[in-house]
Order: C-alpha cells, then structure tokens, then sequence
C-alpha cells in the first residue's frame, strides 16, 4: 500500500490560534512539507484546486513544479483536477510538463468536483457539469496515448492532428478517476480501466465497500486485469505522538474550517462530539498515534477488499506549522512501516 498525503493549502483563520500565517508563509510552509513529505520515505502528495479565497491551491501544477525542483522520489500529483472546468489539451501539456520536471513523477486524478466555483468563473454553465467531465475525460485520455489527436465534441473545438506536446516522461502517465458516492463513476472508472481515488470525509469506510465492488466487477466484464483496477482513497487524518496530542492539534483547525464551509452546504456548526465519533476506531478520520492510524489504514484495506493507496487529508484552518511537520514524519516514519511490515506478514502467511 503506498501512503500519501493530499493538501488544500487551507488558508481559513483560526481564531484561537496565535499566529496565522500569510499566503507567502502559508506557500513556503507548504512546500516544507512536502519536502519533509519525500525525506520521511512517505510515496506521494497530492493538491487539490479551488478557487476560492480559503485556499491557495487555484493553480496546483505550479505548486506541484516548484516541489519537483525539491525533492527526490515522492510522486507528485493533483487531487483532484477539476477536469470539467479545464480544457484537457492544457491539462495534459502542464502535466507532461511536471512528468519532465519530477523524472516521471507525476499524476493526474481527476473528477468532477466537489466545489463548483470554478464553472461560472471560466464562463461555463453548471446545467452541463456531467457532460462536460464525460467529455474532456474522453478527450484526456485519447490525448495521454496519441500527441496528434482526431477528435470531436460538443463543448470544445475539433482536433484534426495537431500536435499536443511536451510528451510525457512516463509511457502511460498514470490518470484517477476521483470519485464521491455516485455509482455511475465508480461504475465509469471500472468500464474504462481507470485506478479509482475514493474520497471517504465521513460515515464508515464499510459503507463504500458495495460501490467499490461495483468498480470491480464493471472493470471485469470490460475486460480489465484485476491488477489495472487499482482503488486509492482520500480520508482525513492527522497523526500526533499520542491520540490526544493529534486530536489536539487537528480539532481546532477542523472546526474552523467546517465552521467556514458547511452552512454553504446546509450543514449544521461542528462539534467535538461529531469530531470525537469520526475518530472514532469506526469512523472515517484516520487521526490518532501512529498505532491507532497503522491500524485504521490496514482496517480501510481490509474493509474495501484491498487498497492499493491512502492518502490522509490534513488541511485544516491554520495549523501549527510544527505540529503538521511532526505529523509528516510519523506518517512516513513510523505508521507506513508498521502497514507495509504487517502486509508482509500477511503475504507470507497466505503464501
């Protein structure tokens, strides 16, 4: 299982914190930590894209080349790419751009998009949010295996053989499909082939277990090997040198930030209770020791019949910026070993 982390660059005041960092210092903190992120032995970090004064992330293939030119190994990719909003043949040269940059290193998860602030901004119409992201993701695609496309669409003009270009470093630069809870893109992401990045931000794990054996079997009868179906998934987590101290650290964040965003969404003011019960060893937030979370991610791999990534989601309000670096290290030195040491242990006991 690789073990990663994904990033909103969050850049919401918290009121009870002491110091709340600028964009500049919230932008070089961020890269610290990515840096920290490859040093810890961690395999990938991902951004995400908004466009919204919260966050800092509106451009995140930028962000993503500046932590190409600082680290070594770790895998560099978005989370997610609002590929509806984008124009594909510019999604694919700046992400063949960064493959060039990193030595291969770089993916693309894309999906529709939780936030929708980018559709009107880019002068879409959010009445064609589905079929604009079946579109482009077609497009996207033919794009990765042939740089002088023929194609044709309802929302973007022909391409009749130009050439898109830079190329990739890597042969078949790996492409997600992000998904919520929507069994058609589960179902859509199995027929095409695509590995799968669940977003898990509440409830059990267990209850995505259905959706992601529809991915399965719809990717089995489309004639997919079962090692090309690859399930990832994104979760929130923050990891402390105890329970508490993580909880510590995360809570006040979380709460800003949900106190922030949720009555956009109707939902009610966050309370330690519904915090509580999400950290719970039953709930999705992968926060706690490094024991509580080793376990919690071997928990999610069983639960979904195997995971092939999982990747915790740790942008909250303004943070302590030593408290996140403390919690990259022991996500990367002390809770990935414990997983990968008991799959192998695991692995040789099936054997």
């Amino acid at each position: 299982m690789d073990i990663g982390i994904d990033s909103f660059v969050s850049l919401i005041a918290d009121p009870q914190a002491a110091h709340n960092p600028s964009p500049a210092e919230r932008m070089a903190n961020l890269l610290e930590e990515v840096e920290v992120a490859d040093r810890s032995g961690l395999d990938a970090f991902g951004l995400g894209e908004h466009h919204r004064e919260e966050f800092l992330d509106s451009a995140p293939v930028v962000i993503l080349a500046a932590a190409a030119a600082r680290t070594r190994n770790i895998r560099l990719h978005s989370a997610v790419t609002v590929l509806g909003a984008a124009d594909p043949v510019r999604v694919m040269q700046a992400f063949a751009t960064l493959d060039l940059l990193s030595n291969g290193r770089a993916e693309i998860v894309v999906g529709r998009g939780s936030s929708v602030e980018a559709f009107p901004l880019f002068g879409l119409d959010l009445a064609h949010y589905d079929e604009l992201f079946i579109e482009k993701l077609h497009l996207l695609l033919q794009l990765r295996d042939d740089p002088h496309p023929h194609w044709t669409g309802q929302h973007r003009s022909a391409l009749s053989g130009q050439g898109v270009y830079p190329r990739p470093l890597q042969p078949a630069m790996p492409i997600w499909l992000g998904v919520g809870g929507t069994p058609a893109s589960f179902a859509r992401a199995g027929t095409l082939g695509l590995p799968l990045m669940v977003a898990i931000i509440g409830g059990e794990v267990a209850r995505f277990r259905p959706l992601v054996d529809l991915y399965r079997e719809s990717g089995r009868r489309a004639g997919h090997s079962p090692s090309q179906l690859r399930v990832g998934v994104h979760a929130v987590g923050f990891v402390g040198p105890t329970t508490e101290a993580a909880k510590a650290s995360f809570f006040p964040g979380w709460r800003a930030m949900w106190g922030r965003l949720g009555p956009e969404r109707g939902w009610t003011s966050p309370t330690r209770a519904q915090f509580d019960a999400l950290c719970s060893l039953r709930g999705a937030y992968l926060v706690g020791d490094p024991a509580i979370v080793a376990a919690k991610l071997l928990a999610v791999d069983e639960a979904l019949g195997g995971v092939s990534r999982i990747h915790l989601q740790m942008s909250s309000a303004a943070s302590n910026h030593e408290a996140m670096l403390m919690s990259i290290r022991l996500l990367g030195e002390a809770v990935a070993p414990q997983v990968r040491a008991a799959q192998r242990s695991t692995a040789v006991t099936a054997h």
